[in-house]
């Protein structure tokens, strides 16, 4: 047993009816020819192999005395007919009816007296344009458990590279165990309460003088542009120019507010796409920009002509909060280790190649500032009263969101994938989604994830917000053209 860390219980205490804290995804997937019978039973035999090398679907949550610090994970063994659940769809089912099963299903909390995930299995599709079968999957794991990075990592373990699933070796985890282990006693309960804030005030304690001198490593880097914004400033005044042009990508700035800063309601709406890979991919190196930048840019021309269109375009530019990990290479424990930045999308600017300019600094601002940020940001920390607070907080969020001064507009992630076909449980993956959260204040998210040779993108939003996101999907496709063009005029 181990306390819930404190970034990952953050997820825990701040979720409510309407901001479920779970991340999944929605797969398309093939079966192989002359299968017969179910796959959700499959799927289920696959799993039960699978489970020793996987922790994160053998934990559960244990409170602690008075739940007055955060919980425990206890490892127990997941009954799979709970998790792996059969949804009914028509027969002949299309992706729109899966992408509206999908937004019903998200609103649906893990119960959390076992482990923190659900596999919801469609079998009802219509064939592909081969004759095979075909089925998809909607994958639910809460937050608390994986980040983006972890999430992979999981897959990595679930996944094959053919349809015939290779053997892993006999054991598993070390803390695997054949018999779900039993709840702690009272005097364990606070020892494990006392001890684990002790050691969390310590590892504090520690990191107070370093992180001093990072934060004065950074307010010096931050007054020194400071001066050499005003340099710029006064030197404009000399040479007789009306006003100095000031830099708009400054992560600093306050957004504007839109129709995706509001509470979210216990309503939403979802959509998947996707682009092709190696058009974007030659594009980008084109135009010498990474694949995180030439994703910033499909998103902010999408979002300038949704808002456009609506008649809501505001004359300053959206920001997005981006995810950033802070994982290092090889790190494939089961927890979160991401902070959030944010950049400016430029979507003030009509002209295309000024926008994808002002994207490029802004991106390249939110990295010169990432490496010294990355390592004040702790990913553990002491929780006495926090079970309590943190829930409170969140539903008094909801009533004041709207009036807040917005910071962000929308969330937008980049996950790395696969670059080779996947299989689970014998079938060959198509798609791979990725459907994630929104929260009160920031009612749509963009996550975005490569496999194979295509960019899988998922939109999630607040369906009284954002109803109508298959508009802003075809936008996403109009994009992902212009930039194409964009990069054969350079």
């Amino acid at each position: 047993m181990h306390q819930v860390p404190g970034l990952d219980a953050l997820f825990l205490h701040l979720e409510t009816p309407e901001m479920p804290m779970h991340v999944g995804a929605l797969h398309l997937l093939e079966l192989p020819p002359g299968f017969r019978g179910r796959w959700i039973n499959a799927l289920r035999k696959h799993l039960q192999a699978r489970l020793p090398h996987a922790p994160a679907l053998r934990r559960t949550l244990a409170e602690l005395p008075l739940n007055l610090v955060n919980p425990v994970w206890r490892e127990v063994q997941p009954k799979l007919e709970q998790h792996v659940v059969a949804e009914a769809l028509d027969s002949g089912a299309t992706l729109a009816d899966l992408h509206e099963a999908v937004a019903r299903l998200h609103m649906h909390l893990l119960p959390r007296d076992r482990p923190l995930w659900k596999f919801h299995v469609f079998e009802d599709l219509a064939p592909g344009d081969n004759g095979q079968r075909r089925v998809a999957l909607y994958t639910q794991v809460h937050h608390a458990a994986v980040d983006g990075q972890a999430a992979v990592a999981l897959a990595q373990v679930l996944l094959d590279l053919s349809p015939e699933p290779r053997e892993l070796p006999v054991g598993g985890t070390r803390r695997s165990r054949k018999k779900d282990q039993p709840p702690l006693g009272t005097a364990d309960q606070w020892r494990l309460a006392f001890s684990e804030q002790a050691r969390q005030f310590l590892d504090l304690a520690k990191a107070l003088p370093g992180g001093a001198s990072l934060l004065t490593k950074v307010a010096g880097q931050a007054a020194s542009d400071q001066l050499r914004g005003a340099a710029r400033s006064l030197l404009a005044r000399f040479k007789g120019e009306a006003k100095a042009k000031k830099t708009e990508a400054s992560a600093l700035a306050l957004a504007p507010r839109t129709r995706f800063n509001v509470a979210v309601s216990s309503t939403r709406s979802f959509v998947s796409l996707s682009l092709p890979l190696p058009a974007l991919q030659a594009a980008r190196k084109a135009l010498q920009a990474s694949l995180n930048d030439a994703v910033l840019y499909l998103c902010a021309t999408a979002l300038r002509e949704y808002l456009k269109d609506a008649g809501e375009l505001p004359k300053k530019p959206l920001m997005a909060a981006v995810p950033v990990s802070m994982r290092t290479a090889g790190d494939a424990s089961p927890n979160n280790q991401v902070t959030m930045s944010s950049v400016s999308l430029g979507t003030h600017l009509a002209d295309p190649k000024k926008r994808f300019a002002h994207v490029l600094e802004a991106a390249a601002q939110m990295k010169a500032g990432l490496s010294t940020l990355k390592e004040l940001m702790p990913t553990d920390f002491p929780s006495i009263g926090l079970p309590w607070l943190l829930p409170a907080a969140a539903r008094a969020w909801g009533g004041v969101a709207e009036r807040v001064p917005p910071l962000v507009n929308v969330v937008i992630s980049n996950v790395p994938g696969a670059p080779v076909p996947l299989y689970l449980a014998g079938a060959r993956m198509l798609t791979n989604a990725p459907a994630s959260i929104v929260v009160h204040g920031i009612a749509l998210n963009i996550t975005v994830q490569t496999y194979e040779k295509h960019l899988e993108l998922g939109l999630i939003a607040c369906g009284e917000a954002v109803p109508d996101i298959d508009l802003l999907a075809a936008h996403l496709r109009h994009a992902y053209d212009a930039f194409i063009e964009l990069a054969a005029e350079d």
